[in-house]
């Protein structure tokens, strides 16, 4: 429920329903927005809302559109009897993704994910990108839902169809962002997944992040041998470099400790992802709690090389 009315675009991302399907109930069954104001677009109110929500749940389990809509319009504040059967699922349950205590924006998100929705996928992503910014986006937004997804296939060995499709529009969505905010000059910051890790998506969302505060980097990917990553070191000499571990068993300190050693040793370099353990890495190298501090790291390392260059030139 919402306490203000609402545009099209932000209902639809609540649902996890196309602005379309928005259009097609409203001219097929009347469940459009209902406030008007003279010189401005209708409103949904939190009643529209309400209604809105009932059509999404019965039509998504297998009840007609029509039917659906008649019980979406019975008078509001009357309690609404569903069909038998209808509106069963909870949060976490066979029918859902559990997003914990995310947004509407969030649970719309996963409602779509379960549906293979990608187009609606894409639109709420980029639309949560261009408002948010990435680190409120992945925090947010994606993380709940891909946690959700994870939670669901680690107690019924399903929804791999989901997390493929997901995937594929987080990955396309940030790859967007790092095109446009693509930064000059050096390419100081080296991101790599660590020997045999294959979760890239959070090195993905720290791309994207520095691409968008105007830090150039590369980005190396996953499962990138411990040998290539310091060679890719001795070769670029990067100022720092963020080293990705997702689980426990791709999580060798050794790995660490080689780049600590090689003779262009970056400035600084951060253990990241849940993988790494506090107490088993390198002296001075440092593990960053989340997206926004990773980054922070990498601005400061930045900052101080500018402003070395800059005192070198006078």
């Amino acid at each position: 429920m919402v306490d203000e009315p609402l545009s099209a675009g932000a209902v639809a991302r609540r649902l996890g329903v196309a602005v379309t399907t928005l259009r097609t109930w409203h001219q097929r069954y009347g469940l459009g927005p209902s406030q008007h104001v003279p010189g401005h677009h209708r409103r949904y109110t939190p009643a529209d809302l309400a209604r809105l929500e009932i059509m999404r749940k019965l039509t998504a389990e297998g009840v007609t559109p029509a039917e659906a809509a008649r019980w979406a319009t019975q008078s509001p504040g009357v309690a609404v009897r569903l069909p038998a059967g209808a509106g069963t699922g909870r949060d976490g349950g066979g029918q859902t993704i559990p997003v914990g205590r995310a947004g509407p924006a969030a649970r719309g998100l996963a409602r779509a994910a379960m549906r293979l929705d990608a187009a609606v996928i894409g639109d709420t992503i980029s639309h949560a990108l261009a408002t948010n910014g990435v680190i409120a986006t992945w925090e947010g937004l994606l993380r709940p839902v891909l946690a959700g997804i994870g939670e669901r296939y680690g107690a019924t060995a399903g929804l791999i169809d989901v997390e493929h499709l997901m995937s594929r529009c987080v990955s396309e969505a940030f790859a967007a962002v790092a095109r446009s905010g693509r930064a000059a000059g050096p390419a100081r910051i080296l991101l790599s997944c660590a020997d045999e890790e294959q979760h890239t998506l959070p090195l993905e969302a720290l791309a994207a992040a520095l691409a968008e505060a105007g830090v150039a980097y590369r980005m190396l990917g996953a499962r990138v041998p411990v040998a290539a990553l310091v060679e890719a070191v001795n070769r670029t000499g990067p100022a720092a470099v963020v080293v990705w571990s997702h689980t426990r068993p791709t999580a060798d300190p050794g790995q660490l400790s080689a780049l600590l050693a090689v003779p262009r040793r970056p400035l600084l370099v951060l253990a990241a992802g849940p993988g790494w353990r506090a107490d088993t890495l390198p002296a001075g190298v440092v593990r960053p709690v989340d997206l926004a501090e990773a980054v922070s790291l990498a601005l400061a390392v930045r900052d101080s090389l500018d402003q070395s260059t800059g005192a070198d030139r006078t």
